[in-house]
């Protein structure tokens, strides 16, 4: 069976079982923003339309700018991107033949990317607690030319306080190692501690940002890498011309100024994470320590949670299998946090699996 990679277009994931598509249907295999579009992007969709007729700005500027000014850093440290996928494609390239180091679980494009370019590419697992933990790696990175981390972590949503990267950065530097940090979730955390300024002094850091999760633009892709100028200049040696669109780039400025749209998202997120945590802990269900927007989520009647994936979709609730996530292997499912509306479909979607299973 080929299992769909990602989230989202849960055709695919209907197909790869042999269902039937229900016609209702709620999909929390994407973790974008329930809120929709930014007022500022709903009331203006006419204004983006304008730049069609035009070639963007190849470097971006405007927006590159912005993003600089906001992180404090210079514009040189900041490379836009095609969403995220493209930023990680293109570190992939300058990876080409060398070794790289996962922590797993994580997004399976890191991995995609380096075997693509011909890199060897070893795993750092960690417990099923998904705690931070050492043991092991330090000898990875003697051979490695960069690690990859995803924080907060996709798919358990747990996130590593600034101290765990410090220590990272310090130990990728000693074995001459990159640390790349995958912070595609990073603003759905009301706790999130900045790791920017550290970029001026640590050469090996690089971080990916993606606009699309919050702001709710998949379609659009948009998304940007931070590091060091020398840094900055070899990846964007890989980078095809008007990479970035002309409406994702205005789309781009006015989502960063979207303080309040940001500040009542995160509001919402950790509302109903703490209603549905609680509703799954009372009923004897586990679920990840996820701090962002999205969960893991398992039955422990069953290792597989295939049977209650197939209940799922079967019912129109559709979430992200597992299956493509080192160490989980179908073990969880994932599900994104939407709505009040949605969250209680889901969950009395769950409490019939229950009461079938009985």
């Amino acid at each position: 069976m080929k299992w769909p990679s990602h989230g989202a277009n849960p055709h695919y994931l209907y197909e790869a079982m042999n269902l039937p598509v229900p016609k209702e249907k709620l999909d929390f295999s994407a973790n974008i923003n329930p809120l929709g579009l930014p007022p500022v992007l709903k009331e203006n969709w006419s204004r983006l339309l304008e730049g069609v007729s035009e070639y963007p700005d190849p470097h971006g500027t405007i927006l590159k700018r912005k993003i600089a000014e906001q992180e404090g850093l210079d514009e040189n440290q900041v490379l836009l991107g095609n969403g995220g996928a493209e930023i990680i494609s293109l570190i992939g390239r300058m990876l080409a033949g060398k070794q790289a180091v996962i922590v797993q679980p994580a997004f399976s494009e890191y991995e995609e990317a380096c075997r693509v370019n011909g890199c060897k590419v070893q795993y750092h697992q960690l417990p099923p607690n998904w705690g931070w933990e050492d043991r092991g790696l330090s000898d990875k990175l003697k051979e490695a030319d960069a690690l990859f981390l995803c924080n907060p972590n996709n798919p358990t949503g747990t996130y590593y306080p600034r101290p765990i990267i410090i220590h990272l950065l310090e130990e990728c530097r000693r074995h001459h190692c990159l640390l790349i940090v995958d912070e595609a979730f990073y603003d759905f955390l009301a706790e999130y501690e900045s790791i920017t300024q550290y970029i001026h002094e640590f050469n090996n850091l690089l971080i990916i940002r993606s606009m699309t999760k919050m702001f709710a633009i998949p379609g659009l892709r948009l998304g940007y890498l931070l590091a060091n100028p020398e840094v900055i200049k070899k990846i964007a040696a890989f980078q095809p011309h008007w990479s970035t669109n002309a409406i994702a780039l205005k789309a781009g400025e006015w989502c960063l100024d979207s303080e309040s749209y940001i500040k009542e998202t995160i509001t919402l997120i950790e509302q109903e994470r703490r209603r549905l945590f609680g509703f799954y802990q009372n009923r004897n269900l586990l679920v990840s320590p996820s701090r962002i927007n999205f969960y893991l989520l398992k039955d422990p009647v069953f290792e597989d949670q295939y049977p209650f994936l197939q209940f799922l979709l079967n019912r129109g609730i559709i979430p992200r299998h597992t299956l493509n996530f080192p160490g989980l292997e179908g073990g969880w499912l994932r599900f994104a946090i939407k709505g009040p509306e949605d969250n209680d479909k889901l969950m009395e979607a769950v409490d019939e699996w229950l009461e079938s299973r009985l």
